[in-house]
């Protein structure tokens, strides 16, 4: 089975397919920084970046798509005009890049659809011909006449992933393919973030505003506990921090926010409180599957990003402490993404960028979850 991956970005809801036998073969990314980065995981699919509404980018994707006989288009286009998270603008044009999606559909008629976006994505209008839209209604009346569709909206937790992620998920089966594409069923449980993460070897976080002589009075074990991350992997270190941020949530327990500390509360460079939402400077839960993934997933005062560490004990003031006053490492995330352990990210990968593409990508077991249902 051949897919054609449109907005494949570095290729994270991929990571699974080549192990059911589902090839990728095509793949366009619009930035050339993420497709060079594809292409160096993914060397046997061919990569043609650059900007799918260019006619040109288009007639070369829909050629190479017609030249390996793809079976299924995947497109998770960009959702930033969309989300919550951004700033929905009703204009944004990339709420248009479904459009282009539309018409690959249509030239390379496939016999599976899969297209992904954030739940937003089903009541976002978009302007047509002079008329708003919505996205989904449009959909159907563009590709209802030769396929069977299907809107689903999911949470990736129910699907063997440890994180809390919904998504809007479109399935489409040309009506001549006796096997409908339908979502799996979910599972009857669900994977915690201890299950995920529980069997790392701790770690401190590293104090970017303090000597190494100070580091070290903080954490004495700092470069023990390092170098036993690093034979699990190179990808599992501690992102940076201020001390004022890494001292409060020394003093913050599993699950709670640092503002519900009556003495050791989140404040300023000037001394001066922190005004936030309770979803930031908020430890995780390890019995629970994470919070989604954002891509600002490197800061403390983000939201839900933070380590849940262990209960160490009091101090001499009989405070009490816990370990891991940090964001969660790049390995983890990976993990938290369902990403597998040999993913195989080039060892010399800038770590702050990968962070930040995990945060926009769709959980990779999930993807395979759903593929295992055509295979």
């Amino acid at each position: 089975m051949k897919v054609l991956s449109l907005f494949a970005n570095i290729g994270v809801a991929e990571a699974y397919l080549s192990q059911i036998g589902v090839e990728v073969a095509v793949a366009n990314e619009l930035i050339d920084r993420r497709a060079n980065l594809y292409s160096q995981i993914y060397p046997e699919t061919q990569m043609i970046c650059g900007d799918i509404t260019n006619n040109t980018v288009y007639t070369d994707i829909i050629n190479a798509a017609k030249q390996t006989d793809i079976d299924v288009i995947m497109a998770t286009p960009p959702c930033q005009g969309i989300s919550r998270a951004g700033k929905q603008h009703k204009n944004d044009v990339r709420n248009l890049l479904i459009l282009p999606v539309i018409d690959a559909i249509k030239d390379l008629k496939p016999k599976y659809v899969f297209i992904e976006n954030v739940p937003q994505f089903m009541e976002t209008y978009i302007e047509v011909a002079g008329s708003d839209v919505l996205i989904t209604d449009y959909i159907k009346s563009e590709l209802a006449g030769d396929y069977d569709i299907s809107v689903n909206l999911i949470d990736t937790k129910n699907y063997g992933v440890p994180q809390t992620r919904q998504r809007t998920i479109i399935l489409m089966t040309r009506k001549d393919i006796c096997r409908k594409w339908d979502i799996p069923e979910p599972s009857d449980s669900l994977v915690s973030l201890e299950d995920a993460i529980g069997n790392l070897p701790p770690l401190d976080p590293f104090v970017k505003d303090v000597s190494e002589d100070e580091l070290l009075a903080l954490f004495p074990e700092y470069y023990l506990k390092l170098d036993a991350a690093r034979q699990v992997s190179p990808w599992h270190f501690p992102p940076e921090h201020i001390k004022r941020q890494v001292i409060t949530m020394i003093h913050t327990p599993t699950g709670k926010t640092a503002f519900d500390n009556e003495k050791y509360v989140p404040i300023k460079a000037d001394g001066k409180p922190v005004r936030g939402y309770k979803s930031t400077y908020r430890r995780l839960r390890w019995c629970d599957p994470a919070s989604t993934v954002t891509m600002d997933n490197r800061k403390i005062s983000s939201q839900n990003n933070v380590h849940p560490g262990h209960y160490l004990g009091t101090d001499d003031n009989g405070d009490v402490l816990y370990s891991d006053a940090r964001a969660l490492s790049l390995f983890e995330l990976m993990r938290v993404m369902s990403l597998p352990d040999d993913w195989p990210l080039p060892h010399d990968a800038n770590s702050a960028f990968v962070r930040s593409i995990i945060g926009e990508g769709i959980p990779p077991m999930f993807v395979k979850r759903v593929f295992e249902n055509i295979i």
